[in-house]
């Protein structure tokens, strides 16, 4: 059955145009997944995953492809190459056609681009409890980094004594970049610039200097801190986190632990791959749902 399905199968580039079928495909997949084991939907509606993937289907830096079969789409794949480090997701696969080749085929596609172009790696994020990704991204080379606690709330604890969160400014860009460098080896600047103009970036000061900062705080965001206090600040400003909600590495227990004792609940558990270059991270760091 898989062999039929790829042998009529055709994949292209998605346009703005494909995002309300691909959108409804993702809100299904998503969701059934998620009921199947037991989890809240990481979209409370199709409306939010259409949205998202009208947006990445039309923001420059993005490279999102569909496949289709018999005339119909089958599922789609983004490619997040704002960095060095590209981030791999989301890939949604129609019900219908899962199990039949087109998530293999999509995420073929996807990686031959990034060789093409020569990217240095390729991460993504996927739902732990979903056995079937994680073999079929094993399958093709990605390698497991860090197990991930996906989670929600608010801090009972505003603020940490000595250190200041404020909203992030274009003059930080050089002491943002720094820090991504130490903690990942890499600066992830277009991501940080373009949450500056949202408006979603903070940073946090400590002794009179830049010390961490996030793009956002929510799954779509990422943030790195020369220290767990840093990041503790970061979180504790939130009033909320965006979406499902912040991903943190159970692999610093101290950090797990402080957003545990502060009232943080774990939505669900989640996986960080790789694929090519990998830095084991030198300080505090939280990823976003690409990493």
């Amino acid at each position: 059955m898989s062999t039929l399905l790829e042998s009529r199968m055709t994949v292209r580039r998605a346009t703005p145009e494909d995002a309300d079928i691909c959108g409804e495909i993702c809100f299904d997949a998503f969701s059934a997944i998620s009921a199947a084991h037991g989890f809240p939907p990481d979209f409370p509606h199709p409306a939010m995953a259409i949205g998202l993937l009208g947006q990445l289907f039309s923001t420059p830096g993005f490279f999102c492809l569909v496949a289709e079969a018999d005339g119909r789409i089958a599922g789609s794949i983004c490619l997040d190459e704002r960095a060095p480090i590209v981030g791999l997701g989301p890939v949604t696969i129609d019900p219908s056609a899962q199990d039949r080749g087109a998530g293999r085929r999509l995420m073929r596609e996807a990686l031959e681009r990034s060789r093409a172009r020569g990217a240095e790696g390729v991460r993504l994020v996927q739902a732990a409890f979903h056995c079937r990704s994680l073999a079929l991204y094993a399958s093709l080379g990605f390698v497991v980094r860090e197990p991930l606690a996906c989670m929600q709330g608010r801090t009972r604890e505003r603020a940490v004594p000595g250190c200041a969160v404020r909203p992030a400014r274009a003059a930080d860009e050089a002491a943002c970049g720094a820090l991504a460098r130490q903690v990942h080896g890499f600066d992830r600047q277009a991501e940080w610039a373009e949450a500056v103009g949202q408006g979603t970036a903070l940073v946090v000061e400590r002794a009179g200097r830049i010390t961490g900062y996030a793009s956002a705080l929510g799954l779509t965001g990422h943030a790195v801190a020369e220290a767990d206090q840093d990041l503790q600040a970061l979180i504790a400003s939130a009033e909320g986190f965006h979406g499902p909600g912040i991903l943190v590495p159970t692999r610093n227990p101290a950090l797990f632990r402080w957003c545990l004792d502060q009232g943080l609940r774990v939505v669900q558990p989640m996986t960080l791959m790789s694929l090519g270059r990998y830095n084991e991270p030198a300080g505090a760091w939280l990823p976003s749902v690409s990493y």
